[in-house]
């Protein structure tokens, strides 16, 4: 590849993510209304379950590690479980019964009345997302989902619905995980802080 060509590539990969960046910005209600949602889980005691595949798993973790640890200031640890971190339990699972259980077991393990399940699916399709998210709701769990393209059955389980309207999956991820850095810094401005 011509050098030429690759800052081209480049040039329009920053140019579409900025355009969608901007287009989410005006768009905030949803990733407002996630954020109070998990802030008043929080502040009652509950805990956050959060889930999704592959690059969305990563994003799991992450958003996990920010509440547990903490985003950018001092203040006492907030409970998340990111449920694609125990390969035992995912394996097992998936070997067991299905890889479309692989959440939705766990969601009935750990969750209870009034906790957080937060499933993120770039595509919106990921069946086993959609499987956690209607076995949370049935536990009495509030939900929400992160989706890209057009939220498919992954948004449709969900009572909050986090829809970045894109086909293209790096950039959906590029502002998927924008949007969780907002809810971080929302949920810690208001949360025990010490500092």
């Amino acid at each position: 590849m011509a050098a030429r060509d690759g800052a081209t590539l480049a040039d329009r990969a920053f140019a579409a993510t900025i355009a969608l960046h901007e287009r989410m910005r005006h768009n905030l209600a949803a990733t407002l209304l996630a954020a109070a949602a998990i802030d008043e889980a929080l502040r009652s005691g509950r805990k956050v379950l959060t889930f999704g595949n592959g690059g969305s798993a990563a994003d799991a973790q992450h958003v996990a590690a920010e509440l547990v640890g903490r985003f950018m200031r001092e203040r006492a640890a907030l409970p998340a479980i990111a449920l694609t971190a125990d390969t035992a339990i995912l394996t097992s699972v998936a070997n067991d019964y299905s890889f479309k259980q692989i959440f939705a077991r766990q969601i009935e393990a750990l969750g209870q009345p009034g906790d957080i399940a937060l499933g993120i699916s770039t595509s919106g399709g990921s069946p086993n997302v959609a499987a956690a998210l209607q076995t949370a709701r049935q536990r009495g769990m509030k939900t929400i989902a992160l989706t890209g393209r057009d939220g498919g059955s992954v948004g449709a389980a969900a009572e909050i619905h986090v829809n970045v309207p894109d086909q293209n999956t790096a950039r959906v991820q590029e502002v998927h995980r924008t949007l969780l850095h907002v809810m971080c810094e929302v949920i810690e401005d208001g949360v025990g802080l010490t500092a």
